[in-house]
């Protein structure tokens, strides 16, 4: 079905794709893996026709692709679905389906009972039980991920582009999404998966392109990997060397949580942090976790409970008293609620403490600002360098080193960290651990919100699991599995 022959691509200064080949028959499921800058999405917006390829071909059902545009592989059934899904809110599901084609009447008038007819069809194609005329800002993230890909069905895509598609799904929903995309492969439709999280690969993908720094390491059949070598083939290295060891001393109780409760929220948390401990939170989503960390700070208010920092009882009314206490926060949706995205790195780094740059007078004082920036950009190892860039234009790994050194900066104490890898690529998460562990060494403690198990066991010195707003059980290391950790999840104890 496809060809994507030799492709090289070079913007100013730096080569983003070095002879590129990849092969794509009917019905296939081809995982594109690498880390952030290999040139994954590079080489997709090439098959888009979003950017001009400088060398080599792209053959569709043995059709050379001469001048390659949106419109060109759009007719010829392209379709991507990026991980920030292209959808109008405001208007209905099926009005963005047919966006822009619009069955009409014969008085020039749009036909909408045609088009929710034709909706209609297509959202059983993919059974989606929604009405077409409901607004997409009323759907689920998962939902319009199934219109998206509605859409791209209603246009005859043969060639389906999913880009990150279950950063934030839940695992119900990620079932519903893999027996669909294995639904449609079945009918000859054709996948290219782009994923951070390999377990979703060697479940989905029956093929496997691993690309490094721009150029193709190997073509391969899923069934010929593990995750080890997989790991070893992206990065460089092992996978046991991930999860870098630490040896810190773990020290008194720093933070003291009794009682937490917020109607139909949370039920009676309670929990203890001690310094230079990494807790863990564990649990199936909508467990409370992240609700925990809100309440903890101030975020949500909370109907019972007390909160000890330090040996002292603390209420915290606003955000900002929790921050000024000794709280930093790395929150799940970081480009949202973490980052002023169009501003750039220094700005972000400021922003928690700008009392810290300040004088007397309140003037800020711009040099001693900007030392500091170049300060933790130089021991994060924050790419690229710049510390005028604008964080928008960089990648997810060091975007959320830039959310971490915001914090450190600001002299934090506790840092709750919410999914810390979320999207991150496999070499970029063992720096982001490399840092934690560094944090901890001197002396902050962490309590850690993460979806993937592994993580919590490699990184955690205990973790307390939630279930439906309480705490169903606690493991020390020595007790750590999976299989413990989603028996307290799912009460089967």
């Amino acid at each position: 079905m496809l060809k994507m022959n030799h492709i090289s691509k070079s913007f100013p200064g730096v080569k983003a794709l070095d002879d590129i080949s990849i092969e794509l028959d009917d019905g296939d499921i081809l995982g594109l893996v690498g880390e952030n800058g290999a040139g994954k999405s590079t080489l997709m917006k090439i098959l888009s026709g979003a950017y001009t390829l400088d060398e080599g071909e792209i053959i569709i059902n043995g059709e050379k692709i001469e001048h390659p545009t949106p419109a060109a592989m759009i007719e010829r059934g392209v379709a991507v679905i990026y991980q920030e899904l292209m959808l109008l809110p405001h208007f209905t599901v099926a009005e963005n389906i047919y966006q822009e084609r619009y069955p009409m009447t014969s008085f020039g008038r749009i036909d909408f009972a045609r088009m929710n007819a034709d909706a209609q069809e297509v959202l059983d194609r993919v059974n989606l039980p929604v009405d077409p005329k409901d607004y997409v800002k009323d759907l689920s993230v998962a939902k319009r991920q199934m219109v998206e890909i509605a859409k791209a069905l209603s246009k005859n895509a043969k060639i389906i582009v999913l880009d990150e598609p279950t950063a934030v799904l839940a695992d119900e929903e990620l079932k519903t999404l893999f027996e669909l995309v294995k639904k449609l492969s079945s009918q000859g439709i054709s996948f290219v998966y782009i994923s951070h999280r390999l377990k979703e690969i060697f479940e989905l993908c029956n093929k496997i392109t691993i690309m490094k720094d721009g150029r193709l390491v190997e073509n391969g059949v899923t069934a010929d990997y593990d995750t080890d070598k997989l790991v070893e083939k992206m990065v460089g290295r092992e996978m046991g060397d991930i999860y870098p060891p630490r040896d810190v001393k773990i020290g008194d109780v720093v933070l003291k949580v009794e009682g937490l409760t917020r109607k139909g929220v949370l039920d009676n948390v309670s929990l203890e942090l001690r310094q230079g401990e990494v807790l863990g939170l564990a649990g199936l989503a909508g467990a409370g976790r992240t609700e925990t960390l809100r309440a903890i700070i101030g975020a949500d208010k909370i109907d019972e409970g007390r909160i000890t920092l330090f040996g002292e009882e603390k209420k915290f009314g606003t955000i900002s008293d929790a921050l000024l206490a000794g709280f930093g926060i790395v929150p799940e949706e970081r480009k949202t609620e973490g980052l002023q995205l169009n501003n750039s790195v220094v700005f972000n780094i400021s922003l928690p403490a700008l009392h810290l740059y300040s004088n007397k007078f309140g003037k800020i004082i711009i040099k001693k600002e900007r030392d500091t920036a170049d300060e933790y950009i130089d021991v994060f190892q924050i790419r690229p360098g710049d510390k005028d860039l604008n964080v928008k234009f960089m990648s997810g790994g060091n975007q959320q080193k830039v959310v971490l050194a915001k914090w450190i900066a600001a002299n934090c104490k506790i840092l709750l960290v919410d999914e810390p890898t979320r999207g991150v690529d496999v070499g970029s998460k063992r720096e982001i651990y490399t840092i934690l562990n560094s944090l901890l060494e001197q002396g902050l403690s962490i309590i850690m919100v993460s979806s993937e198990l592994p993580e919590l066991i490699g990184t955690c010195d205990r973790i307390c699991v939630m279930n439906e707003g309480h705490i169903a059980g606690e493991l020390t290391k020595d007790e750590f599995s999976e299989e413990k950790i989603m028996k307290y999840a799912t009460r089967d104890v």
